[in-house]
């Protein structure tokens, strides 16, 4: 039986385990035109036996559902793409903290896209129709999650825009949460033009404020709904065993007792790397000192000296106001800032804060380079012409492991610089340029660092930006009715703490915004704190970036040289010349790279040397232009040709700007002349004299 559930006169049709009827869960969901399928399967003979919860989440999209063949070679859909992928990472963000403490079954959620129309927020679906179909599945999951999405038009929120509002609009802010809670939060700013000025979008904080605020009380309605309808078609829970691992009493009093002390002098240690060999070290050395029974193993003393650890360094932020490494809660590590420190790259910047390094480089090029992408709403093929690479290798954390392909993580990151930086950039559209962010050291928020390093990396390679863009990462310590906010947080910060908040913007507001809550929710009044103790610890590292980006010596020499001008588009089919044949040998020719608005004629010649690129520019616009050609080729003018042919009577020469002129036999040489090849052979260049200019014909004279 369906269920129809409406909201602001919008209807979604759900099918509640009708449709892939194995499955521990399914749900079908229907809005508009678009359909989305969700099924839940619990491995009941896999249980972990680590308290871990092995959940993975993944949404595909098919093709078929907006009537396409898929591109390339194989006509079938291969590997996700990154909107596959970090959409998959957004719903199993948001869902993993809806299962109960302890629970380590296997768990697969799987998101089919079979119908798409182009109004279709695709995220926003995916998370309901999951939700749905875990809440009335058999796995023990007691609430509902969903999305809403808020963009703002002149200043105005809308409540989950379509595809033409999404495009006018300065905020994109997705926020999933329950009736009770809000569990994750996802924002970026969207630059804009107005009267010729570049704005970055940035949102103040109290702006921002007030749009999460109006989520919540959205998701608040919607989920009440929601459950209301879905209670009745739940079924029948299945009878499952939670992980609960307890220590011997006796073990963490023994710990507590008698290795407090060196715990705490530990952390200052630990606070120092996200290696977890120092404690590793202090179990063996506790179990193989004797002083210990037998009983108690290795790995038991281990998770001992970790939850003591944990105790030790909430306790001294909550009671003291310090952390493990001695810095104050809103105190930022020391910085340090190189760039342009590759002298072959376009734009580089070392970006250090405390354990924490990021070598971020910046390449230009042409629209050649742009990606290529396909995406379901959008049914001609897209091109990323700015693209955020984050590589996270083993030996920034001090482990000894192989490079391997990039994973969820590293994708999620690069997108999140991304997100941060793209509004701020004014040629966005100009030019290809990618960021790539090789992470050499980790200790907290490389991701940021990837931020701050990637905003200097692009002034170190002259590009336009409005603002300069800084991150910082948030944490969040709480105990009953006491909290503590954290800035620029250590990874040991990250793991034992409650909130992992990360806060992008300029001076002017916040540009990008990623929150992921790790204990079931979080109050406005604790938000709004964040925000504002973020805001000073950007201005803080802005306070240096500035001062780093007036040092910036840009290495002008070897940044690609652009020129930018517009040609009449009736011209445009002369500078591309049969088969390409004309634009190619022009590429050849100058080196350079071309690209060509067949609609506008606006053309943009990109290459390394500058003359090249002169000179090639000259040439495109000679060919079209479109006086008359004794305009062009005014009497005695001197130009320089290339042979194209010869007769007998003389040899075709072909000129700057698409034209061919003649120059006669008697014209080449002094004397009489028997054979025009003793003098000039195809594809030489050679000074020619324009001697007459008669309607499409041009005489030549070679000039000695």
């Amino acid at each position: 039986m369906a269920v129809e559930i409406f909201f602001n006169n919008e209807k979604e049709i759900y099918r509640i385990n009708e449709i892939a009827k194995q499955a521990d869960g399914s749900a079908w969901i229907q809005h508009r035109n678009t359909v989305l399928l969700a099924t839940v399967v619990m491995d009941e003979l896999a249980k972990s036996e680590d308290d871990f919860l092995p959940l993975t989440v993944q949404y595909i999209e098919k093709f078929y559902s907006v009537g396409k063949i898929p591109g390339g070679f194989i006509k079938r859909e291969g590997k996700p793409g990154d909107f596959e992928i970090l959409t998959s990472r957004i719903v199993d963000r948001a869902l993993r903290p809806l299962f109960p403490k302890g629970f380590n079954y296997p768990v697969q959620i799987t998101i089919f896209a079979l119908s798409v129309d182009r109004d279709a927020d695709l995220q926003v679906l995916a998370l309901k129709v999951a939700s749905a179909a875990l809440f009335t599945s058999s796995i023990p999951v007691q609430k509902f999650i969903s999305a809403v999405r808020i963009g703002m038009v002149n200043n105005q929120f809308v409540i989950d825009p379509d595809a033409d509002t999404k495009e006018q609009s300065s905020l994109d802010l997705f926020v999933a949460g329950s009736k009770d809670e809000l569990l994750m939060i996802e924002m970026r700013s969207i630059g804009k033009f107005v009267d010729g000025k570049h704005h970055n979008g940035a949102i103040p904080e109290e702006k921002l404020i007030e749009a999460i605020s109006l989520a919540q009380n959205i998701l608040v309605n919607r989920n009440i709904t929601y459950e209301e309808s879905f209670s009745k078609l739940v079924r029948p829970p299945k009878e499952i065993e939670l992980f609960v691992k307890e220590l011997p009493e006796e073990l963490t009093k023994f710990i507590e007792e008698r290795y407090s002390e060196e715990l705490q002098k530990a952390l200052s240690q630990l606070a120092k790397s996200e290696r977890a060999t120092t404690l590793y070290n202090l179990a063996t050395k506790i179990v193989e000192s004797g002083e210990v029974p037998e009983e108690w193993s290795h790995d038991e003393v281990l998770e001992a000296l970790q939850l003591r650890k944990r105790e030790i360094m909430r306790k001294m932020v909550l009671e003291t106001g310090k952390r493990a490494d001695g810095r104050g809660l809103k105190d930022v590590r020391p910085i340090s800032i190189e760039t342009n420190i590759l002298p072959q790259v376009h734009g580089s910047c070392l970006f250090t804060r405390g354990q924490t390094q990021a070598l971020v480089t910046l390449t230009i090029g042409s629209g050649e380079d742009a990606q290529i992408f396909e995406e379901l709403t959008e049914l001609d093929g897209q091109q990323e012409k700015f693209m955020v690479h984050y590589n996270f290798p083993g030996f920034s954390v001090g482990e000894a492991s192989r490079i391997k392909a990039i994973g969820r993580r590293e994708l999620g990151h690069g997108n999140l610089a991304k997100r941060a930086l793209e509004s701020s950039l004014e040629n966005r559209d100009e030019m290809t340029i990618r960021l790539v962010s090789e992470i050499l050291e980790s200790n907290g928020s490389s991701s940021m660092a990837t931020v701050c390093g990637g905003s200097l990396a692009l002034k170190a390679g002259n590009q336009k930006m409005s603002e300069l863009i800084a991150g910082v990462a948030m944490g969040l310590i709480t105990e009953e009715d006491r909290y503590a906010i954290l800035t620029d947080i250590l990874g040991l910060e990250d793991h034992d703490g409650d909130m992992d908040f990360k806060v992008a913007g300029s001076r002017s507001g916040i540009t990008a915004l990623q929150m992921d809550i790790k204990l079931g929710g979080i109050s406005l009044d604790i938000l709004s704190e964040a925000l504002e103790q973020a805001r000073e610890g950007r201005f803080h590292i802005l306070n240096i970036m500035e001062e780093a980006e007036r040092n910036i010596v840009v290495n002008s020499d070897i940044l690609p040289k652009i020129e930018k001008f517009r040609i009449n588009p009736t011209k445009v089919v002369d500078v591309i010349g049969p088969a390409g044949k004309v634009i190619k040998g022009i590429i050849e020719k100058y080196d350079v790279k071309v690209d060509i608005d067949r609609e506008t004629g606006d053309i943009k010649v990109v290459g390394r040397n500058g003359k090249d690129v002169e000179d090639a520019s000259k040439y495109i616009q000679q060919i079209a232009d479109d006086r008359p050609l004794h305009e062009i080729y005014e009497p005695f003018s001197v130009h320089t040709g290339v042979v194209k042919s010869i007769a007998p009577f003389g040899a075709f020469i072909s000129l700057p700007g698409g034209h061919d002129g003649m120059i006669h036999i008697s014209k080449i040489g002094q004397g009489r002349i028997n054979r025009i090849e003793d003098y000039l052979n195809i594809g030489d260049e050679v000074l020619v004299e324009v001697l007459s200019v008669r309607g499409n014909k041009i005489e030549l004279r070679k000039v000695d």
